[in-house]
């Protein structure tokens, strides 16, 4: 696929600013981990939430990169969730590392049998397939009462590297491990961004003939983002779970996904980093909304967004993305 693959001066632009982002992002992982520890717990719960739920976003911006938006991220979402809760409670596995790495593997392996079928697709008719997959898995957890049918179920406190977590310390462990999952992929997804494979991504969405014509599979790459997203969003599903301490049907209901599409429309697709800023965000926003004002938080959301799609066309992530 020689005609497909970069110019070499495009290659020698790349490399150098993807070794100072990559390094950067390491810098800002372990400057995040360690002020977690002086901040107040509401707010190390606050980001906690915000890292896991922003790598579900994540693998919504990786399709959008491909000219496809998922409305069905809380199916992987709940998978992820499920899976680690049923491993910490039915198969003895508590290492929260473990948990989140068994989240991701289940999201893809049930997300890798519709793969095929949903790289025909685009546009409208891939968000409403991807929407309807998450409903019929909300059906079906909804009436499987051995999980816990619409109520769910809870799940103990995750170790770490087998040592126990105390309640004083259990709060911050998790946000440490949430925060260094969701980095270290978050990186690994800069890289991918600017590999040969990441920008036929873009280039499947400008212009998906002439990706044929130079060699290139449009469905193998539409297929292949697909699969990653759902490994995010597993993650992020047993990290959010391991938080919680309960999971019920409501992972994988509609306006769930609808929010993980919010926050990826709030970024745009342009920065990593922007996805767990929007994240962060809508976290912030519906906290402090849902509390000054209980009955119309989602008109504030509403409107938010309103503002950031009016001024902000090309998401938070535009900010600096210009900038350089």
């Amino acid at each position: 696929m020689k005609s497909a693959s970069l110019p070499a001066p495009a290659v020698a632009r790349t490399a150098p600013r993807g070794n100072a982002v990559f390094w950067g992002g390491l810098v800002l992982l372990a400057a995040l981990v360690a002020i977690g520890a002086w901040l107040p717990r509401w707010l190390v719960f606050l980001l906690t939430m915000a890292a896991s739920h922003g790598l579900v976003s994540l693998g919504i911006v990786l399709l959008m990169r491909s000219g496809v938006v998922s409305f069905g991220q809380g199916l992987v979402f709940s998978v992820g969730g499920y899976c680690a809760a049923l491993a910490f409670n039915h198969l003895g596995v508590t290492d929260a590392l473990a948990l989140a790495l068994l989240g991701g593997l289940a999201a893809v392996l049930v997300a890798a049998p519709f793969a095929p079928l949903l790289a025909r697709y685009r546009g409208i008719f891939f968000a409403m397939l991807t929407l309807a997959l998450s409903m019929v898995c909300y059906g079906v957890l909804v009436k499987t009462t051995s999980l816990g049918g619409s109520d769910g179920f809870n799940m103990g406190r995750p170790t770490l590297l087998g040592q126990s977590l105390s309640d004083e310390r259990v709060a911050y462990v998790l946000y440490a491990v949430t925060i260094t999952v969701a980095g270290v992929l978050a990186l690994l997804t800069r890289v991918y961004f600017d590999s040969t494979r990441g920008l036929i991504a873009l280039a499947v969405r400008d212009n998906e003939l002439r990706v044929e014509y130079l060699g290139g599979s449009v469905r193998q790459a539409v297929a292949l983002n697909f699969g990653m997203a759902a490994f995010a969003g597993g993650c992020g599903g047993a990290l959010t779970v391991m938080s919680l301490g309960h999971i019920d049907p409501n992972f994988s209901y509609w306006t769930t996904s609808g929010e993980f599409v919010f926050v990826a429309i709030l970024a745009g697709s342009q920065s990593v980093l922007a996805v767990f800023v929007a994240s962060t965000l809508l976290e912030v926003v519906r906290s402090f909304s849902n509390l000054y004002f209980p009955n119309t938080w989602q008109l504030c959301l509403g409107l938010f967004l309103l503002l950031m799609i009016r001024f902000l066309p090309g998401g938070i992530g535009s900010l600096w993305i210009k900038k350089r």
